[in-house]
């Protein structure tokens, strides 16, 4: 899109169909890159909003377009949904180097400590004499849960719209 570019956003069928155009997912042909997808029809776009995303539109069966995001998961959204046709810009993103730890700060972020470094009150890590940590143990949270392989998430009402998950081989 370029400068002095006429967007539109219908949710009747367009004779032609451009880049920038919000329509229903029923009105696109598949293959076709989208972003800004709803989820819900009428609650606006929520998915495939950062930069330089882009999800493809992959087929169309029943009620459901079968959509493939980003992260590779393929996932059902209702033919009603809008979503607007094209990539976003600013692909480069990505590739943006932070470059010091106070840019990091100046979005918002703050310095994380290390448990091994705290004292045992604070964390299970904690303790021991000098630089030492406690061995190898398994790595937790401040509360103790664990912090790798342990799901900590209940799963969704929406999991029954994913076709094919993101950590699929």
């Amino acid at each position: 899109m370029k400068v002095n570019d006429v967007v539109l956003s219908s949710r009747t069928k367009e004779i032609d169909i451009l880049k920038g155009y919000a329509m229903p997912l029923k009105f696109m042909p598949s293959g076709s890159n989208i972003h800004n997808i709803e989820l819900k029809p009428g609650e606006g776009g929520k998915i495939v909003r950062g930069a330089g995303t882009v999800a493809q539109l992959m087929a169309k069966e029943g009620d459901y377009a079968h959509v493939k995001l980003p992260s590779g998961e393929v996932r059902l959204i209702r033919l009603d949904c809008m979503a607007t046709i094209g990539q976003l810009s600013n692909i480069d993103n990505i590739n943006i180097s932070i470059g010091k730890a106070g840019r990091m700060r100046w979005m918002g972020r703050k310095p994380h400590n290390r448990g091994v470094s705290m004292n045992p009150v604070d964390h299970p890590h904690g303790g021991g004499e000098g630089k030492s940590g406690q061995g190898n143990p398994h790595p937790v949270s401040p509360s103790g849960v664990p912090a790798k392989g342990f799901k900590t998430r209940k799963p969704k009402y929406s999991d029954k719209y994913i076709i094919k998950g993101r950590k699929e081989k």
